[in-house]
């Protein structure tokens, strides 16, 4: 397809696509995590050994975003958004098979880590260079709901179809819906040169926003982390909750998250600053607030819906922010903000891990609540405040500062 701008259904196709690919990608991450005693057993490996397919995966994106990103910036978004989906259907598949090893899983996990890597900093600029430049901020909320239905829906079925068909059995769908999305984004995406749209720079290009904006990524995903990877244990010692009333809580806390995305996304472009400000002030109050109420069970449940509420639209609001502000390519500035995010992850979980045998769950979640309170200063500070919308100007793309590195 040349680089005429789509009709309103192809481009409505395309966001669809993206959307999908984005569910599937967010789905593979997590699906381990809850088919971790039924892999462990097939592959006659530790269940450690299976958890770290989810650390080092996470660790391979936080790793390979940059460089990935900068090395393909020459590659037509089509050709480039096409392999990246082969990787994940093959990968899918790989992962499928019934004589899979264990080193082949990993290899296979590692090379969707990096599709997935650079699909997050390519998929935005992509989508919204669809569209008209005021409407960036409705559509990476619409691509953020692909991706955060796979924490409501993409992990808990295919943790459910695996108990009853077998692990690899939702790695094999996986692949199948990957399928479905490389097709759709084959044949309707524009091959359009990379740097042509105007989602290929930020809209009001300001590096020291820019930096502010990736600190509050790493501060608040930290936060949430430090307190979020210990959960189900706080769950079960501090609130008293049993087996499935745990299951039932998290599935509260995922659809929170989707509905945080859902309301927030439509807002991205009329209200950029509040829809960032307003989650990281949300995710501090649940996370101390689960430290100081968390021995009360209507509370937990509460605060908890409060920070799925927060965290999910914390991200998409920064990457939205990202597009605004990049100083340059805004596939290598999202590239950052995606690495920024991963890098909260591990740090996250590494610091709560610390904290957990000195000061028990609730001092992670303290720790963590202490953590997004950073994020907040850094955000509100008055010399370092998010701008407040301005229109979108040609200038900022005609003359693009040299790129983030």
């Amino acid at each position: 397809m040349d680089s005429a701008r789509p009709t309103p259904w192809r481009r409505a196709v395309v966001v669809a696509a993206l959307m999908l690919a984005a569910f599937t990608f967010n789905t593979a991450e997590n699906l381990p995590v809850g088919l971790l005693p039924l892999m462990a057993d097939d592959l006659r490996v530790s269940l450690t050994a299976v958890g770290a397919l989810v650390s080092g995966y996470g660790l391979t994106v936080a790793v390979a975003s940059l460089p990935l990103a900068h090395v393909t910036r020459s590659v037509p978004r089509r050709h480039l958004m096409t392999g990246l989906l082969v990787v994940l259907a093959a990968a899918c598949w790989i992962s499928a098979l019934a004589a899979v090893s264990y080193g082949l899983l990993l290899a296979a996990r590692v090379a969707t880590a990096m599709a997935q890597a650079l699909f997050w900093a390519v998929m935005g600029p992509a989508a919204v260079g669809l569209f008209a430049a005021e409407r960036r901020g409705r559509i990476i909320g619409l691509l953020s709901v692909g991706g955060s239905l796979a924490t409501v829906a993409g992990v808990p079925a295919g943790t459910w179809l695996g108990g009853h068909s077998g692990w690899r059995m939702p790695f094999a769908v996986l692949g199948a819906l990957a399928v479905v999305s490389l097709v759709a984004v084959a044949v309707l995406l524009p091959t359009s040169p990379p740097g042509e749209s105007h989602g290929a720079y930020g809209a009001a290009p300001d590096r020291r926003r820019f930096a502010v904006v990736l600190a509050t990524t790493a501060l608040s995903v930290t936060g949430a982390f430090t307190g979020f990877t210990y959960v189900v244990a706080f769950l079960d010692d501090v609130s008293g909750f049993g087996r499935d009333a745990v299951s039932a809580v998290l599935l509260a806390f995922g659809a929170a998250a989707l509905a945080g995305v859902a309301v927030a996304g439509p807002l991205l472009d009329r209200f950029p600053r509040a829809t960032l400000t307003v989650p990281v002030a949300g995710q501090a109050v649940a996370l101390v607030g689960l430290c100081v109420a968390g021995r009360s069970q209507a509370a937990t449940v509460g605060l908890l819906m409060l920070l799925g509420a927060s965290v999910a639209p914390t991200f998409m609001a920064t990457q939205s922010q990202v597009l605004r502000v990049a100083p340059g390519r805004t596939e290598t500035a999202l590239a950052a903000n995606s690495a920024a995010f991963n890098v909260g992850v591990a740090a996250g979980a590494l610091l709560g891990g610390g904290l957990v045998p000195l000061a028990g769950t609730r001092g992670a979640f303290l720790a963590g609540g202490l953590f997004t309170v950073g994020a907040l200063v850094v955000l509100v500070w008055p010399f370092s405040a998010v701008p407040r919308r301005r229109p979108f100007k040609a200038k900022a793309m005609d003359a693009p500062e040299p790129g983030c590195r």
